[in-house]
């Protein structure tokens, strides 16, 4: 089939996420067909480097045969077998205790789910739960961010902080609030990061009393808020936001679908910003993107009240724990061990990452910061970057800049006016080299383009 018949079975057809489907139509869907290693190509034949791993998840690369084995495998010896009903199989019991050997402190069980809006939905019902069995069902408030995402379910939509996605398919889940993100280049004013950081985590205690303690279930967040435009807190944010926590007694849960497995060269986000949290929420990289998988890892306060509560938790999927998806995903935790890629990143690739993306791309007149943690990073796109002037809301510099980079050879997300990056973690130093380069290539086009438009 031509590339021409794909986009018009895919029109005709095929409702995209996060899109304006007419002017998809419209335009035509770009067609990928394969990938190796850290590039994918398209149906003409460019060649791509996946400066998003997937979407954000594709951690060891495309084309990794081992994994398509054990999928194989799998399949040929039990393609599928739930987990209700008193049972369980060989691939979800071993990945549970794998994802246990390398979740920080005590959070020892795991809760399976297909995807990680199913894991923040397990993640309400499960703190509510947890606090109803505790004779305490009136503490079902659970507190997240402005411009947090959580997944597009309708419990995830409600949690997350994000405008677009609350004026769609309201109402929305009750007893949700939400409090200032700590993003200090866009709205730290004349403070200092640290100041700022101190700030935005005493927004947590403020709406806590607002609300009443005793009303109050858990404070969710990202260890740095991803889809957000890679916000990452200051470095006074999260010893604050658990001190809080701590104080008033409610439960703090890390929402790890992006930082988790390596994101942050640390096997977990919440190891990278000091979070010590009750649950942590994961998919993604849990099984590289090969294919669906999701988890809650619970510690042991909430773990030991569902042992002892004698009554079932009436929460679970079709596909929690599917035999294929777990194989995969306990054979990709078996890879990173074997090949070191979080020591790796520690050691070499991502203070690499840092320093030639500060050194190359942080000097483009377009660029005002950069904010950037293991191999991840955000950059914001300002008009004027020495007086931190945006550029006009009618004029989308994000998406210029975006298309600049799909039309030479680089992916690279747009926020906002916010660019994005979270390559493969098997990038190599030459790999990251040809990123950077290509970055600024495309950023000097999208400075052509602005200027073109009348908005420099």
């Amino acid at each position: 089939m031509s590339q021409s018949d794909i986009q018009k079975q895919d029109a005709g057809h095929h409702l995209h996420p996060f899109t304006n489907t007419g002017a998809l139509n419209k335009k035509g869907a770009r067609v990928i067909t394969r990938g190796e290693g850290v590039y994918v190509w398209d149906e003409d034949g460019q060649k791509l480097l996946d400066g998003m791993a997937g979407l954000w998840c594709v951690n060891l690369g495309y084309g990794r045969k081992e994994l398509a084995e054990v999928a194989a495998a799998q399949m040929n010896e039990l393609p599928y077998y739930n987990t209700f009903f008193q049972t369980t199989h060989t691939p979800a019991a071993k990945l549970a205790e794998a994802i246990a050997s390398v979740t920080p402190g005590d959070l020892n069980h795991i809760f399976f789910a297909g995807s990680g809006s199913e894991a923040i939905d397990t993640v309400i019902r499960l703190t509510r739960h947890y606090w109803a069995i505790k004779g305490k069902p009136y503490r079902n408030i659970l507190i997240a961010r402005e411009n947090a995402y959580h997944g597009s379910t309708i419990g995830g939509t409600s949690l997350g902080g994000m405008g677009g996605m609350h004026k769609q398919g309201a109402p929305l889940v009750p007893n949700i609030e939400h409090i200032r993100q700590p993003y200090w280049y866009g709205e730290g004013g004349d403070m200092s990061e640290d100041e700022f950081g101190l700030v935005c985590a005493r927004a947590l205690e403020d709406k806590i009393l607002e609300v009443g303690p005793d009303n109050v279930a858990a404070f969710v967040g990202e260890p740095l808020q991803g889809a957000g435009g890679v916000i990452i807190p200051p470095a006074t944010y999260w010893p604050e936001i658990q001190r809080i926590c701590k104080k008033y007694d409610i439960l703090l849960v890390a929402d790890e679908v992006i930082c988790g497995y390596g994101r942050t060269a640390n096997w977990f986000g919440s190891e990278t910003f000091g979070i010590e949290p009750d649950m942590i929420s994961m998919a993604k990289g849990l099984s590289s993107g090969y294919l669906p998988i999701a988890a809650v890892a619970v510690g042991d306060r909430v773990a030991n009240a569902l042992i002892e509560h004698d009554d079932d938790f009436n929460h679970g999927y079709t596909y929690s724990g599917h035999p294929v998806s777990a194989a995969v995903a306990l054979k990709t935790i078996e890879i990173m061990k074997e090949e070191k890629i979080v020591e790796r990143l520690q050691e070499e690739i991502a203070p690499y990452f840092q320093k030639k993306l500060r050194e190359t791309v942080g000097q483009h007149p377009l660029v005002g910061h950069i904010d950037s943690v293991g191999l991840v990073a955000g950059m914001a796109l300002m008009k004027d970057k020495a007086n931190k002037e945006a550029f006009p809301s009618d004029y989308d510099i994000g998406m210029v800049c975006r298309d600049h980079c799909f039309n030479n050879g680089l992916i690279m997300r747009a926020t906002g006016s916010r660019m994005i990056l979270s390559p493969p973690l098997v990038i190599s130093k030459a790999e990251i080299d040809e990123l950077c380069e290509k970055a600024v290539y495309c950023l000097d086009l999208t400075l052509e383009s602005a200027k073109a438009a009348g908005a420099l």
